[in-house]
């Protein structure tokens, strides 16, 4: 097998591959031989089709499938001979101004992963959020508890704040309606913002059965284009206000939120002991992508683009799978490739950089530490043993914890050469933030 290497970038190689055509030929006829034994075909019966007729009808089919895995295996062998590692797949093409009619000539492009050290974490500055859950922290949520079992009583004083209304209304714009500016027996809970804020403002003080007409105006970055940065006028009529009535912190309270006894005292600790979970989750998730940017803010690195674009792919499938489970038709909303691509550079560059740095500092997971994090996620089933068991009787289905594993290594080493200054944050600001 005769090669040729070109070095067309950075990270861009062309392998160039001759392969003879008398040894395709012969393994060709071999197979078709072979398969002569086993071919059915009407008149003929198994083990007795002429290879002259399999050939026919499978020659060209094979003759292909000879080529590919020849050219593969050259491709294979010539890139473990240079010692390289292939980024992504190569773009193989046959080659035309081949002077020896005795071979077949075929070019392989290709991009390899690149050669790069992590950088020096020594003056990289990371913040660490910093809360201890108290009695607020726990009163707090309990307050938001509650709230999430709101009921409504009807009222025939006027409306205020977390007063629910139903009203109808209609919306004009010099004179003319517009898409969603009418309804009928709408709802909304005064205070909550759920609304234009000039729209909230009209109705403040309005009661039961009381009609008014009121200007709003539309800001200029509103969702709907047609009526964006504009006035209408709004006649809204109240046809119910409803007061806000929040259960009490009694024991049928704290059965509801699981306590099989109603004891509050148990019901505060399982509370408390839920928020410090959930605190605790959101702190490493904020930790985890600080490091992660020291990360990328150290490393000088050059991406394949490769592994961008499949990247890219990817996301873009979520994104259709995502789309569809929401009962839409992801065929008729375009993705393109364009919004995804800052999140795919990112993702490519951080997949390298932490693979590099396992390497590098040898902080790859234990079984040890994949074990914990299987079993911490199966307690949140029934039966956790069971849950541990199906994980483990398929090696593959434990990747995203031995991932998981290897970031928190990868976490935790950061945090060790980096310079690291605590921070206490407020509940509400810890938790106003994604988990």
């Amino acid at each position: 097998m005769q090669t040729n290497f070109e070095t067309l970038s950075p990270l861009e190689r062309r392998l160039t591959m001759a392969v003879p055509v008398d040894t395709i030929d012969r393994e060709v006829e071999d197979r078709l031989r072979k398969l002569s034994r086993t071919v059915r075909m009407p008149g003929f019966r198994p083990g007795k089709v002429p290879v002259k007729l399999v050939a026919q009808q499978y020659g060209p089919q094979v003759r292909s499938e000879v080529i590919g895995e020849a050219v593969q295996k050259a491709f294979e062998d010539a890139v473990r001979e240079k010692n390289l590692r292939v980024a992504g797949y190569p773009r193989i093409e046959p080659k035309k101004d081949v002077t020896d009619a005795g071979k077949l000539a075929f070019s392989a492009t290709f991009e390899i992963y690149p050669e790069f050290k992590p950088g020096d974490l020594s003056s990289a500055r990371i913040e660490r959020p910093t809360l201890t859950v108290g009695d607020a922290e726990v009163e707090h949520t309990l307050e938001i508890l509650r709230k999430q079992r709101v009921q409504y009583g009807e009222v025939s004083r006027a409306a205020q704040s977390g007063d629910r209304i139903t009203v109808d209304f209609a919306g004009n714009i010099d004179g003319n309606e517009f898409a969603g500016g009418k309804a009928s027996n709408a709802t909304l809970v005064l205070g909550e913002g759920r609304m234009i804020p000039d729209f909230e403002t009209g109705l403040n003080g309005i009661a039961p059965g009381e009609s008014r007409t009121f200007p709003v105006s539309f800001p200029a970055d509103y969702g709907a284009k047609e009526v964006a940065g504009k006035s209408a006028s709004f006649e809204v009529t109240v046809k119910k206000v409803e007061a806000p009535m929040l259960p009490d912190l009694d024991a049928e309270f704290a059965r509801s939120l699981g306590v099989a006894d109603g004891d509050l005292a148990r019901m505060r600790a399982e509370v408390k002991a839920n928020v410090e979970r959930e605190v605790k989750k959101r702190i490493d998730g904020e930790i985890k992508q600080k490091v992660m940017q020291a990360l990328l803010d150290s490393t000088q690195i050059e991406l394949p683009k490769s592994l961008i674009e499949i990247e890219i792919q990817r996301l873009q499938q979520q994104a259709r799978t995502d789309l569809e489970s929401r009962g839409l038709k992801s065929d008729q909303i375009p993705l393109n490739p364009e919004i995804f691509e800052a999140q795919a550079k990112r993702r490519v560059a951080l997949g390298l950089i932490i693979g590099e740095t396992v390497k590098d500092r040898g902080v790859a997971a234990t079984p040890a530490q994949v074990r914990s994090l299987v079993d911490d996620f199966a307690q949140t089933y029934e039966q956790p043993s069971e849950v541990v068991k199906w994980f483990y009787s398929e090696p593959q289905r434990l990747a995203e914890f031995e991932g998981l594993a290897l970031e928190s290594n990868v976490v935790k080493w950061v945090l060790e050469n980096a310079k690291v200054e605590d921070k206490a944050v407020s509940f509400d600001e810890l938790m106003g933030k994604p988990a």
